[in-house]
């Protein structure tokens, strides 16, 4: 599923690409998406103008001067393309396609878990995918006194508190082990123990690694490919994930004693981490 650094890549690609362009047309050629799309989506977006693209959590959000704001989320396999005009024939899994002035919007989603919607740019704060949204990591408000006091009765595993969207929102699975890794912080640690110096180097790491994985254009792991077609190189830095048995870059322990890179299953998805650094 493409976390915060692939929703941002995508956003700023997209924006590069269309921002100010009306949209002349849009297809919907398979409604059934994790939430139908909209029955009259095409009718209400057409003749409007693309004035600003942004992020919210892991949705990307498209804002049109006619007080209506597209809705994005990628699901597991969601995917945008833009081409410069419509080739002969659609690629399979191509559900919404939108028609530009500047170029025509793809959006490809095998699994179809991925959702497009529709809302209104002023009240998004009222949409439900909304509503329950935790502080974006960049948020001024997001301190060590407020990730502690949102921790404080949760026994949960802090792995499992860091992909809480209701605590900070757009961490997925993989940047919540490398900002563990980097905070050299359990996974399996109890979240109401986290100390406040604990809780700032979570919030450093947090952002030091999103920010870094941005400007790598994000993680390839399976379906994430960025809109013109090119994957993200982060994973060339991955210090844990996806790297059991190694050794991790800051250890310089005999991995055929410790095992090295340890994974193991939280909440039903795949943790890795140093249990020689990690305390």
């Amino acid at each position: 599923m493409p976390e915060l650094p692939e929703v941002e890549t995508i956003k700023n690609t997209v924006s590069a690409a269309v921002n100010g362009a009306v949209i002349r047309d849009a297809i919907v050629n398979q409604p059934r998406l994790r939430e139908l799309v909209p029955t009259d989506f095409a009718k209400r977006i057409r003749g409007a103008k693309i004035i600003n693209l942004r992020r919210i959590a892991k949705y990307m959000l498209m804002d049109l001067d006619n007080g209506l704001t597209i809705i994005w989320h990628f699901g597991m396999s969601g995917k945008i393309r833009i081409e410069k005009a419509n080739p002969p024939e659609s690629e399979k899994h191509d559900h919404v396609i939108i028609e530009t002035d500047k170029g025509v919007i793809y959006y490809n989603d095998a699994r179809r878990f991925g959702l497009v919607l529709l809302g209104e740019s002023d009240k998004l704060t009222q949409h439900p995918c909304f509503k329950h949204i935790g502080l974006d990591p960049w948020d001024t408000n997001l301190t060590p006194q407020y990730l502690l006091k949102a921790l404080k009765k949760r026994k949960c595993a802090i792995k499992l508190s860091l992909l809480n969207q209701e605590i900070i929102c757009g961490i997925g699975n993989i940047y919540a082990s490398e900002i563990l890794y980097r905070a050299r912080i359990l996974p399996e640690r109890e979240s109401c123990v986290i100390s406040e110096s604990e809780a700032k180097e979570i919030i450093k790491y947090t952002r030091i690694i999103l920010e870094e994985a941005i400007n790598a254009g994000g993680s390839t792991i399976h379906d994430y490919r960025r809109p013109d077609g090119d994957i993200g190189y982060f994973q060339q830095h991955h210090c844990v994930y996806n790297k059991t048995g190694q050794r991790c870059p800051d250890c310089k322990c005999n991995i055929a004693k410790t095992g090295g890179i340890r994974k193991i299953i939280q909440g039903g998805r795949s943790t890795f981490y140093c249990p020689n650094l990690q305390k």
